[in-house]
């Protein structure tokens, strides 16, 4: 099976931009830490400072989704909730 890289962008409500950049900041060393991450990279939008974008690579989309029921990963929710004004992830495969 081909590895699958996800790549999901947050933007966060104005007045919450530090607080979602701390909450993601949060998620990086225990994900990269997990059975099949390959890379888990957060950027910034230079321009757009409440626009985050993480690019990841998993060993496959069943690791992926363990990672997604972890426990982190629900901390992260539940801190950032009502923080977020747009959330969309985009689940790809390279082809070439």
């Amino acid at each position: 099976m081909a590895n699958l890289t996800v790549v999901a962008n947050i933007k966060a409500n104005a007045d919450k931009v530090d607080l979602v950049k701390a909450e993601l900041l949060k998620l990086i060393e225990i994900t990269r830490a997990e059975e099949g991450c390959i890379n888990y990279d957060l950027h910034q939008n230079n321009e757009s400072p409440a626009h985050f974008m993480l690019y990841e690579n998993w060993e496959s989309r069943e690791l992926w989704q363990t990672h997604m029921a972890n426990q982190h990963i629900v901390d992260y929710m539940s801190a950032t909730e009502g923080a977020v004004a747009e959330f969309t992830l985009n689940e790809m495969t390279v082809f070439a």
